[in-house]
């Protein structure tokens, strides 16, 4: 196989059923081999996805009975201190570990100087330089606007797409922002609830930086964030992040600002706490599900050990490149 193809293996998830108490992801969802950017192998046997709200995390997952043909489950942001009690619960499957990572929050409910006054004195004063540079480049004022009223959310639709399409998220791993009258009508109607909020940053008149943010109870969720790479100097992804927070902070609606699964400088910079965290697999123990396990494992391990054998030589910027 020459390293550019690619084998689409992707994940089949069943549609939630209504008896089900924590939140069933319905859709194909991608489990990737990737070096870098590059998809090598994703895997799909049928699975029931899990993905933990951040509100639960103290809670032990109650895992209702796989139906014929299911494979397992795929348990995201699972409390690393409850691993051991649910694979215990379910010995019936065979546990594999997909990935360890701190799930970053930020409080939503303290004061925005408050706030700013938990960054270091270095990093309050770079978060100053980025905004005033890219102020001065717009004019002199930020152009900094959101969306959070359904007629608001065609607009803002359009002017994050315009930002997504151009973000290496989007061009080389295909999970930018979701277009289409579906995707629209969804954020409409979590608008409605007032369940959402959308940021932009726009530079002479053209969008440069989107966030969108729906809501889970009085948690809002980091779900995508993209800024047009011509402007990456201006740093408008790390500007508008701290705007939404001055606004959210102010506006007090949410409680919660949920970074998700998954770590990164930016998650760290303007977190106010962390849990420590695991994605899961647990798996029916067939021949075929034992070799999808094993093979994730241990090309996540090996990947994990390139990086780190990087790092300590010395070598950060070849290491970052080796991500997954």
């Amino acid at each position: 196989m020459r390293p550019d193809d690619q084998v689409d293996f992707s994940f089949a998830i069943r549609a939630p059923e209504p008896e089900r108490s924590l939140p069933v992801t319905a859709g194909r969802v991608r489990l990737p081999l990737r070096v870098g950017a590059r998809t090598i192998f994703t895997f799909h046997p049928c699975l029931v996805r899990i993905a933990l709200p951040l509100e639960r995390r103290k809670l032990l997952p109650s895992l209702q009975p796989l139906s014929a043909g299911e494979d397992g489950y795929l348990i995201t942001a699972l409390r690393a201190d409850l691993r051991e009690s649910l694979e215990a619960r379910h010995s019936d499957l065979r546990p594999f570990l997909r990935s360890s990572y701190q799930r970053h929050y930020a409080s939503l409910q303290e004061d925005f100087d408050a706030y700013l006054a938990r960054f270091s004195a270095k990093t309050r004063s770079s978060l100053k330089r980025k905004t005033r540079k890219l102020a001065e480049r717009s004019g002199g004022k930020l152009d900094f606007r959101s969306y959070s009223r359904p007629d608001e959310i065609e607009e803002f639709q359009r002017h994050a797409r315009a930002v997504s399409a151009k973000t290496y998220q989007e061009r080389l791993l295909g999970c930018g922002l979701p277009d289409g009258e579906e995707a629209l009508a969804g954020m409409r109607a979590l608008a409605a609830n007032g369940a959402m909020r959308g940021w932009l940053l726009f530079l002479d008149g053209a969008p440069i930086s989107y966030l969108y943010a729906p809501a889970q109870g009085d948690t809002l969720i980091y779900a995508y964030l993209g800024y047009d790479p011509a402007h990456a100097d201006l740093s408008p992804g790390t500007v508008l992040q701290l705007e939404a927070m001055r606004e959210l902070m102010g506006e007090r609606s949410f409680r919660t600002f949920d970074f998700t699964e998954g770590e990164g400088q930016h998650k760290r910079q303007f977190a106010t706490g962390s849990v420590d965290c695991v994605d899961l697999l647990l798996l029916r123990p067939t021949l075929s599900n034992l070799v999808v396990g094993h093979v994730v494992t241990a090309f996540d391990a090996a990947i994990a050990g390139a990086k780190a054998r990087l790092a300590a030589h010395g070598l950060t910027r070849l290491a970052r490149a080796v991500r997954r």
